[in-house]
């Protein structure tokens, strides 16, 4: 069984084929474009919206975050300065390496 594949032979395209053909591809790449250029706007007005909206949701958190932070700093430095006065000494950070002798 065989195949033929019938087509026209090359350069048989008259002028005003030619033509339509490249007023096709170029109305074709423009709308390609225009698509492109949308659908890039549409993603970042979506992205606003998301981050808007999260940001609107989180408020609260985020004043309770930084009316929490301020409150555990005073409360580490209380509690570290009862140590020091029940200690009798100063507070020294650094590391610690002990070695047991056997």
């Amino acid at each position: 069984m065989q195949i033929r594949f019938i087509s026209a032979p090359a350069g048989s395209n008259s002028l005003w084929q030619k033509i339509l053909a490249f007023i096709f591809t170029t109305v074709l790449v423009l709308l390609a474009l225009t698509f492109s250029a949308v659908l890039v706007v549409v993603v970042l007005v979506v992205g606003a919206l998301a981050w808007a909206y999260l940001w609107w949701k989180t408020r609260t958190l985020r004043k309770q975050m930084k009316e929490f932070a301020p409150r555990m700093d005073r409360t580490r430095a209380y509690d570290a300065k009862q140590e020091e006065v029940q200690r009798g000494g100063v507070v020294i950070e650094g590391e610690v390496t002990r070695v047991d002798v056997t």
